[in-house]
């Protein structure tokens, strides 16, 4: 970028002890925005739907969200590097905060869901620019500290969210579960607009471009073909013409972008985020991270209640306790890649996590309770060690000026790999459903006959069978993230001088 100096600071000298305390904790406080968002509006969806109706389309309720998030990560990446991290936080916290109160004061579940797409829109500049300031604030040995932080406050979101998701709808109104980010935002603009503090860039030789050509067209390829898998084998047949003309058109519009972006001045994604093989290794890697994390969240909660007989705030602890030992695993991976390398922990950390994964099916049925606890926590602490390191190794790579970019891509990566691994794994979980049962029902009915308390024993060994194979999936994709590590990445990343 013309207008960056080559070795520019994200935060200048006033920033650096009294002010960054108070920029970290804005940090905090924003990124805790998204992390609630995605746990505490599922514990309320019955009281919505109680209140709003339109029971057959809630699910957009997430999707809409989520599609929203991952095609805005590439556009608010490139933004940041173009006019700086401070202007596009803000901007992203004031629309999600707008949405926010405009879901508060929906008045049918079309609305909510639109205004849930504007959240969306807010949460992705989020994600992406918090994760950047991470890597601007702090030096490369400090950095694991921030992003611990902001690990912890995924983990508490977890354990906290569903918890005041239930008080609110409970005993309140479900539209304060929207209601209660403003405080949390307000505090959060206050302190980003009083201590953060970015460097002062030369004027350009020329006025910066906004590929907004570009922007337009990843947005409708992200938007086009993450729709196509969120609701095929949901609200359609795979094998069924919406799929078809879905994919017909995301595949169409990906070539656009292709042909957009190859003319553009500046563009969005630019080719470079795939020609180096640091970056390229590491949004590999990550997307396989995205793809093997569905299996516990989605499905062991599942797995608790219909085969361990767990009730659902206990099943919800057993999926919960990986998100302790992920923030601690990741604050001391320091240690590790400070002597073996980036590469090396994380291929460490990954390949513990596919033996791990793949002994989840060789479990006892029914089991014990424990059993899968503690493999969520070995788990946990094994993907700390592997995502950390290649984040803050492939910040460590790019100029300022290409580091929201480079974060961008590597977010965008594994916010497509989960989505990817939602259609995957279910259409996995309900074909096993489907031969265990002689073609009886899916996932979701036999999940509501668990509910009611109607499903046999048999039905209940055909859970533990999907969900088995589910995990043998998930084990799969963190082997192809080790081999993507030791065929792509190079043995140490080309680290650049703070």
């Amino acid at each position: 970028m013309g207008g960056t100096r080559p070795a520019a600071r994200a935060v200048t000298r006033r920033t650096t002890t009294d002010r960054r305390g108070a920029v970290v904790a804005a940090l905090m406080l924003a990124m805790a925005l998204p992390a609630l968002d995605s746990t505490i509006v599922s514990t309320a969806v019955p009281q919505i739907v109680g209140d709003l109706g339109g029971f057959a389309v809630f699910s957009w309720l997430f999707s809409g969200y989520l599609l929203a998030v991952t095609v805005t990560l590439p556009v608010y990446g490139k933004l940041s590097d173009t006019f700086g991290r401070k202007p596009v936080l803000v901007a992203g916290a004031a629309v999600f905060l707008l949405g926010s109160l405009l879901c508060g004061a929906a008045w049918n579940m079309g609305t909510l869901i639109a205004f849930r797409i504007v959240q969306g829109l807010g949460g992705g500049a989020l994600q992406g620019t918090v994760q950047t300031l991470a890597a601007d604030l702090y030096p490369l040995e400090e950095r694991p500290r921030i992003q611990a932080r902001l690990s912890t406050v995924w983990a508490v979101s977890a354990v906290a969210g569903p918890a005041l998701g239930g008080v609110l709808a409970a005993y309140a109104d479900w539209r304060w579960i929207f209601l209660v980010n403003l405080p949390i935002g307000a505090v959060a603009l206050w302190l980003i607009a009083r201590h953060l503090h970015e460097p002062e860039r030369k004027p350009a030789a020329t006025r910066a471009r906004v590929d907004w050509a570009g922007a337009l067209a990843v947005f409708a390829c992200g938007g086009v073909l993450l729709t196509a898998l969120v609701q095929g084998g949901v609200a359609w047949p795979w094998l069924s013409g919406p799929s078809y003309a879905l994919f017909a058109a995301g595949l169409a519009l990906a070539g656009l972008v292709v042909w957009v972006e190859r003319r553009a001045a500046e563009p969005i994604i630019p080719g470079w985020v795939w020609r180096r093989r640091t970056i390229a290794a590491v949004n590999l890697a990550l997307g396989a991270l995205g793809l093997l994390m569905v299996a516990p969240t989605v499905f062991l909660p599942t797995y608790a209640q219909a085969v361990l007989g767990l009730a659902p705030v206990t099943a919800g602890f057993v999926l919960s306790v990986w998100t302790l030992s992920w923030p601690v695993s990741a604050a001391l991976s320091q240690h590790v890649y400070r002597r073996i390398g980036f590469r090396n922990t994380a291929m460490l950390g990954i390949g513990a996590a596919a033996a791990i994964l793949f002994a989840f099916p060789f479990l006892p049925y029914p089991g014990a309770a424990w059993q899968p606890t503690l493999l969520m926590l070995l788990l946990g602490a094994s993907l700390g060690l592997f995502q950390l390191p290649l984040l803050v190794g492939v910040q460590s790579t790019v100029v300022w000026s290409e580091r929201g970019t480079t974060t961008a891509s590597v977010l965008f990566c594994r916010q497509t790999g989960q989505t990817v691994g939602a259609s995957v794994f279910g259409a996995v979980a309900n074909g096993v459903l489907a031969s265990r049962l002689g073609g009886a029902g899916d996932l979701d009915t036999v999940t509501r006959a668990l509910d009611t308390g109607t499903a046999p024993e048999a039905t209940r060994r055909a859970v533990a069978d999907a969900v088995h194979a589910v995990y043998l999936g998930a084990s799969c994709a963190a082997a192809v993230a080790f081999l993507v590590l030791l065929l792509l990445a190079p043995r140490r990343f080309p680290v650049l001088k703070d």
